[in-house]
């Protein structure tokens, strides 16, 4: 938060003032040929429209926290332009983006310790820009930063704000929001207890339906040797569950939760969960578990994230692929599943998605790729498609690696596909 989201959010600014100033060009380019068409152009108007409503002074200046240190400002400073370049080369929606976002984005920072008197902020409206209200968990550290006028920056936590399986208790986005006042009216002492009463209650009423509804064991947390960290047998056993070695599926207590279409490539991607209710003409199926489905049209190719094997998606990619090219040249409809439809399962749809399918979404079997070097940026641009459709996609830098790695040098393993 401190350098990462403050990065995103100038560089989005500058894509936005670039989109916004191609739109400007192209009307007056257009204004210049004809006037009359300009009048009657509805283009032009909603050109002008998006030109109108930025203002002069949209700001695309970087905001860092006043900890940070002027050289690592500087260092950041010399490469927005690059990165902005880059993400304007993309694929992104920047248009849509642009059109929604009134003020330019720029972030705040609130800590434990900051005051905020609620009588005294002004109405966001009233703000000339969009905040981006950054909440750390981390301890407020009381070192000022040496030969500068800091103000106190942060320990870091570890987990503090992410990685949220080893701390969240169980809690899935979705529970957390429809019962976010019982938790915050149940007070530090009773909070502990209220996550696990409303974790437990969601896993009976899953399991009611039929969905997964894991039972986990209630286990303590590694606390350091203190007198004031006892804990007794009761205390341990109200504890609320700790998922280090364990993965609850994040979309399970939504009850819409359906699997996501890529367009019209005849691809799918979802959660293991779903799979056996979805009408598909043949599942790939990432997940450690298998499930019940016709193995005629189900192919199990069990993996594990990167932080387990490094290798499990390069091994398997070259099955996958090929499963997946079979069925897609007989017009079939195929599911990609793993166990949160957010990590492995878009990973391995964005191998498929670059070895089978040309730039412009269209299926050949491999052509395209057969005679083009893949990049990253290739592959970012197809990663951001995919992303379009999967709304919850969260790819780990690992697993991307991996996949990488098989497009750049793993033509090896596409040789003996079927044709």
């Amino acid at each position: 938060m401190s350098k990462t989201i403050p990065i995103w959010t100038c560089v989005l600014n500058r894509s936005i003032q670039n989109h916004r100033e191609r739109m400007r060009q192209s009307a007056l380019v257009n204004d210049g040929v004809s006037l009359e068409n300009h009048k009657e152009s509805s283009t032009c108007d909603k050109y002008y429209g998006d030109t109108r409503q930025m203002p002069i002074d949209w700001d695309c200046s970087l905001h860092l926290p006043l900890w940070v240190s002027g050289t690592e400002r500087a260092s950041i400073e010399k490469r927005l332009e690059e990165w902005t370049q880059q993400l304007d080369a993309s694929g992104a929606d920047i248009s849509s983006l642009a059109s929604c976002l009134k003020k330019p984005l720029r972030p705040l920072w609130i800590s434990q310790k900051t005051v905020i008197w609620l009588n005294e902020v002004p109405d966001h409206e009233s703000w000339d820009f969009t905040p981006i209200i950054l909440v750390s968990a981390s301890s407020p550290s009381g070192v000022v930063q040496r030969r500068t006028s800091s103000e106190f920056s942060w320990n870091y936590i570890p987990g503090a704000g992410d990685d949220e399986e080893s701390w969240a208790r169980g809690l899935t986005p979705s529970l957390f929001w429809n019962c976010a006042y019982d938790i915050i009216n149940a007070g530090p002492e009773m909070c502990n207890q209220m996550v696990a009463d409303i974790v437990e209650k969601d896993r009976v009423y899953r399991a009611r339906r039929g969905q997964d509804a894991p039972q986990v064991t209630v286990k303590a947390p590694n606390l350091l040797p203190s007198s004031d960290h006892q804990l007794s047998d009761n205390d341990e056993s109200q504890l609320a569950v700790d998922l280090a070695n364990f993965n609850i599926d994040r979309n399970s207590s939504d009850e819409d939760c359906v699997i996501s279409w890529l367009g019209l490539t005849n691809l799918a991607v979802g959660t293991s969960q779903n799979a056996g209710v979805s009408k598909v003409d043949c599942i790939l199926n990432c997940d450690k578990e298998s499930i019940f489905a016709d193995p005629k049209a189900y192919l199990h190719l069990p993996m594990v994230t990167s932080k387990f094997d490094r290798f499990s998606l390069l091994n398997n990619l070259p099955s996958a692929v090929n499963f997946a090219k079979l069925n897609l040249s007989e017009g079939k409809t195929l599911l990609i599943c793993c166990d949160n439809g957010e990590d492995i399962s878009v990973c391995i749809c964005l191998a498929i998605l670059t070895a089978l399918f040309d730039e412009e979404g269209t299926f050949d079997g491999g052509n395209f790729f057969s005679e083009t070097c893949i990049t990253k940026l290739e592959m970012r641009r197809r990663l951001i498609t995919i992303c379009k459709y999967v709304v919850n996609a969260r790819p780990s830098r690992g697993n991307l690696k991996q996949v990488f790695n098989f497009l750049s040098g793993g033509r090896a393993g596409l040789t003996n596909m079927p044709t």
